[in-house]
């Protein structure tokens, strides 16, 4: 019964991995949104500025700043525009979700 439980497991693993992927080579993977619904693309020089940079830049959509350590929804939106900050309060990355 022991060898039939691995058995599944290892079968079940399997068919999981055969299901991932990964970015294409060379492409950056913080930029490598499928369909960049939300324009985070255009955004990317934030990246290394202090979140205060984001004050008073108008952004035609969904907007959210998230500074280092915070508290936020789990809900995956793409056509979302993110910026996430360090302890630092510097922008490390832009994307959509």
């Amino acid at each position: 019964m022991k060898f039939y439980g691995k058995t599944l497991m290892l079968t079940a693993l399997l068919a999981l991995s055969a299901c991932s992927s990964s970015p294409e080579k060379g492409a950056d993977p913080q930029t490598a949104d499928a369909d960049d619904t939300c324009g985070a693309s255009q955004y990317q020089s934030y990246v290394g500025k202090p979140m205060a940079s984001l004050e008073g830049l108008q952004i035609d959509g969904k907007v959210r700043a998230i500074p280092y350590n915070s508290a936020v929804t789990m809900d995956f939106n793409l056509r979302r525009l993110n910026f996430l900050g360090d302890s630092d309060d510097k922008i490390i990355r832009v994307y959509c979700g």
